[in-house]
């Protein structure tokens, strides 16, 4: 049998990703905070995804990258030593090279703002993983155009909780981490701190240097958390963040196969330290007070040997490495006013949240690159008021009314002379119906307003008039229906959406020889029409059943290109980058006794152009994945797999001509997603 049919059919015995205790008999559910209001995943009317720890562990994840695949209509792409570019309904960031980056995807990392730093997303001691699809512009303005990935942390309580875990894995891959928390002061003071470092040899041989760790991953994580318990009224978190990752950076080849002849790999570093301070104060029975300040500090080096070869291969040339290396610094102050049961508007029928943010963001690059070296600095500030009414129109029908109004401003200057400070006033938010039919079944539907500041182009071949572009805008209009049946054990959500987006920002990349000469303009007006559809069915106390599916069309169905007579491409008519037509999971898992658990399920996804610029695809693929869990008492012994038939995929890809043995002929060249791995975790709780 093929290894794809044969992965269907093994798959066809056991199906999900999804995990739950050993002898659960109750489907698992989530308290979702990446709204206003925190509300079980059941009864917020969104398009959402959630990830526990046990769906982690059973995967031996370490980064987002290797569980994104479960959620339907989302991808990732590569280009570094990790998939750091999320896309959502097709929307979304796909790289970064010399140009400041606008996100068209959010990611919060309790509390604060990466959204321009995918690299953070470690997964040890994270508690819960939320994404949202579709605009999130009334919370989370002009990072969430395409929707947010929230990602929370296991938080202190007043219980003595240990953790330990340690992974062995094929590609000499190996892994400890330890987290502890618990009372400082009892009923006052709550502390955790968690710690983990992460090895691997990586998945490419580099044949010239005679290496096979030149993409190699070096990840520590070192999270805490700090609970003050001041009084009943009031509650102060601080969250800490520490990341120290050394990661090669060799993934191209001539070939597109593992075997790379670069003479000098490349390096993709993050060094940060972040903190998010908050506080909780319920100034009355009417009304409480959240804050939130943050803050991170970045330093970030890419580099990449530009020519995947050493002297010799090419004329000289063509020999050269581009250096990027970054500093990000970064605050935030947020403050909101809710509603509590007293003091709700309108004879008692309205919930009510008002707000203030600001977001302070400021980036400096220095490129070092033998086609040219580049110093720019930019700074950004988005200032923000906010509002939401949920009112109970009947004892059923819920109207939700949401306003976002943002200054953005951005100050740009480079070494070439560019000297630019954009602004503009944008503004998004949300109407929306949900209807109860009864304790079971909600139906939603909503319109909302979603927005992405415009930005600046530093290619100096560009006219003046073309150095900056707009804001995107995107119209979303949704209807969903979440429900229960079978007593809770079976749970149902489907959502249906259509999108316009307006202005929409797209990145033109024509190659000049070896090099890429790149710019962002607002070229297009697309469609993104879809279906995002799950279930979730413990059929019994022995059997569960998962499955997903998300359908998607995502086109240009106008496009104007200003680089078309430089030898820009145009796309109108086509479907949009990284927006595959379908992607599904589908899977089970099996409680063989009171100590055994055995999962296993089956993810893939459509052919997706890998870029605007030109028509080269992935092509489509199904991976299989599958654990074996022993749990005793407090140790568990986790035998995981991924990609358990070898399948070839790939997460980035260009198209142009850099092998000199044919003559620079342009063609398709692809990063590898990962090989088949496999190890071992074994953890402790305590």
């Amino acid at each position: 049998m093929k290894p794809t049919l044969l992965s269907i059919a093994v798959t066809s015995v056991f199906f999900s990703p999804c995990a739950v205790a050993n002898n659960s008999t109750d489907l698992p559910s989530m308290l979702v905070s990446a709204d206003f209001r925190p509300a079980e995943a059941q009864d917020i009317p969104v398009s959402l995804t959630t990830f526990d720890e046990d769906i982690i562990e059973s995967r031996g994840a370490q980064h987002l990258e290797d569980v994104l695949n479960l959620a339907p209509n989302v991808n990732v792409a590569s280009g570094a030593s990790r998939g750091q570019y999320f896309q959502i309904r097709g929307i979304g960031e796909r790289s970064q090279f010399a140009a400041p980056l606008n996100p068209s995807v959010g990611l919060i990392i309790d509390g604060i703002d990466f959204s321009r730093t995918g690299g953070a997303a470690t997964l040890f001691d994270i508690e819960q993983i939320e994404v949202l699809r579709g605009p999130q512009g009334t919370r989370y303005g002009t990072n969430a155009l395409a929707g947010v990935i929230n990602m929370q942390s296991k938080q202190a309580t007043n219980e003595l909780d240990m953790n330990f875990e340690s992974t062995l894995a094929n590609y000499n891959t190996r892994s400890v981490g330890v987290a502890v928390g618990g009372p400082l002061i009892k009923d006052t003071l709550l502390g955790r701190v968690a710690v983990h470092t992460y090895q691997s040899d990586g998945f490419m041989d580099n044949d010239f240097l005679g290496r096979d760790n030149t993409q190699n991953r070096d990840e520590i994580t070192a999270r805490s958390h700090l609970k003050w318990l001041v009084n009943n009224d009031l509650t102060i978190d601080l969250n800490l963040l520490h990341l120290n990752i050394d990661n090669g950076y060799d993934a191209f080849t001539f070939d597109n196969s593992r075997n790379s002849l670069a003479d000098q790999p490349g390096e993709d570093k993050q060094r940060t330290n972040a903190f998010a301070l908050k506080s909780d104060w319920q100034i009355n029975n009417a009304v409480s007070m959240e804050s939130a300040v943050t803050y991170s500090k970045s330093d970030i080096t890419y580099s990449y040997d530009a020519d995947w070869g050493f002297e010799g291969i090419h004329p000289d040339e063509y020999i050269a490495t581009e250096n990027f290396m970054r500093n990000r610094e970064n605050y935030s102050f947020e403050t909101r006013l809710l509603s509590d049961e007293a003091g709700r508007m309108f004879n008692g029928t309205t919930d009510w949240v008002i707000g203030a943010y600001f977001l302070s963001q400021d980036e400096d690059l220095d490129l070092i690159s033998d086609f040219g070296n580049l110093q720019n600095n930019y700074q950004t500030y988005n200032t923000a008021l906010f509002g939401q009414l949920d009112t109970a129109l009947t004892d059923r029908l819920t109207l939700i009314s949401g306003l976002r109004i943002e200054r953005f401003e951005a100050e740009y200057e480079d070494s070439n002379g560019l000297d630019l400070d954009p602004s503009e006033t944008l503004f998004g938010g949300k109407l929306g119906l949900n209807y109860q039919l009864n304790n079971n079944h909600m139906v939603f539907t909503s319109l909302s307003r979603g927005y992405k500041s415009g930005g600046v182009n530093n290619n100096d071949n560009l006219p003046d008039n073309k150095r900056e572009f707009d804001t995107e805008y995107m119209w979303n209009l949704e209807v969903g229906l979440k429900s229960l049946w079978l007593e809770g054990d079976l749970t149902t959500n489907i959502t249906a959406f259509y999108a316009l987006r307006r202005d929409a920002q797209v990145k033109s990349s024509i190659p000049v020889g070896v090099e890429f000469e790149d710019s962002i303009d607002n070229a297009a007006r697309g469609k993104n029409i879809g279906i995002e559809a799950d279930m979730d069915w413990l059929i019994n106390d022995q059997f569960r059943v998962f499955a997903a599916l998300g359908l998607l069309s995502a086109t240009f169905d106008e496009y104007e290109n200003p680089e078309l007579e430089a030898g820009g491409f145009n796309v109108e008519g086509r479907r949009q980058a990284h927006a595959p037509a379908y992607q599904f999971t589908l899977g089970s898992e099996v409680y063989l006794n009171p100590s055994w658990t055995l999962r296993a399920n089956i993810e893939g996804k459509d052919e997706f152009y890998f870029s605007n610029s030109h028509d080269a695809k992935s092509g489509s693929y199904a991976i299989t994945n599958a654990s074996l869990q022993y749990q005793q008492q407090n140790w568990k012994f986790t035998l995981w797999g991924r990609n358990l038939f070898d399948k070839d995929y790939y997460t980035r890809g260009f198209f142009f001509g850099n092998d000199p043995r044919d003559g620079y002929t342009p063609k398709t060249y692809k990063q590898h997603g990962d090989p088949r791995t496999f190890g071992m975790t074994v953890s402790y709780d305590y």
